[in-house]
């Protein structure tokens, strides 16, 4: 695929993964390697399209701030294929738990393979649950689906529940629709909440501001919005590339800020 056609693919990508999309548009934006102003225009391009995908502001402020993109694309690249917090999740769930997870939320799914001895419930949400079931019974864990009426007594059942963010500031993360419910009942039933961030999630808090500022629509009620800006202090522990933390200890974002991104494009 063209790198332009490969750039367009990932502005038009709907509910696909993270990951991939930063995979893509790394390895696409090296065709501007000698053109750094075409360079921050095409990712302030896949920004205005793809605003809550975390990663792609870390990827794009990445690349805005070096001067060999190239380089710098393949580093990101490898970054993101070789994100150790899945490894750092599976190592410290509980022996023997039972975890709830809300929707498809893929780092958790890909840690939970290497842990044999873990009971989940799926919390559904606009209709992942089976298909997050099916792929964990295919790696041998055993693994339900819970309608969503049902949270409280999900959530009575389970030692752990595990919140995935899709981007994340100093003081709150950005999550999909579904999660906030599920902690609200975790807090009255004393049940551990962990947060899952990412490689390229914990981004500085003006970026994170931004993305909540264009997720904004004061001319919708709150109850049809896909996403949901949730406290940090609500959890009990942080999952991130470098280990588990308390809130307190989390520390700073380690990605740069290149304030020529918050510019919009229409």
């Amino acid at each position: 695929m063209h790198p332009i056609e490969q750039l367009r693919y990932v502005a038009r990508a709907s509910g696909a993964d993270a990951g991939l999309l930063v995979e893509e548009a790394a390895s696409a934006l090296g065709v501007f390697a000698h053109d750094p102003p075409g360079l921050v225009t095409a990712c302030r391009r896949l920004l205005t399209r793809q605003p809550t995908v975390g990663p792609l502001w870390w990827m794009s402020a990445k690349l805005a701030m070096t001067a060999e993109p190239r380089r710098a694309a393949r580093a990101i690249i490898d970054e993101i294929v070789e994100d150790p917090t899945a490894r750092h999740l599976s190592r410290e769930i509980p022996d023997g738990a039972t975890i709830v997870v809300i929707g498809w939320p893929a780092i958790t799914v890909a840690s939970l393979p290497r842990r044999g001895d873990v009971d989940v419930l799926v919390l559904d949400v606009e209709g992942q649950a089976n298909a997050v079931v099916r792929r964990l019974d295919r790696a041998d864990i055993d693994a339900e689906s819970v309608d969503p009426a049902h949270v409280a007594g999900a959530i009575e059942e389970a030692d752990l529940v595990i919140i995935e963010a899709g981007a994340m500031g100093n003081l709150s993360v950005l999550t999909d629709v579904g999660n906030l419910p599920a902690i609200a009942v975790a807090r009255l039933s004393n049940t551990p909440v962990w947060f899952v961030a990412g490689v390229g999630r914990h981004l500085p808090e003006q970026y994170f501001t931004e993305i909540v500022d264009r997720i904004a629509d004061v001319d919708l009620p709150a109850f049809v919005s896909p996403y949901e800006v949730i406290s940090l202090t609500l959890a009990d522990r942080i999952v991130t590339p470098k280990g588990i933390s308390l809130v307190g200890e989390l520390g700073s974002s380690d990605c740069p800020f290149a304030p020529e991104l918050l510019s919009r494009l229409q």
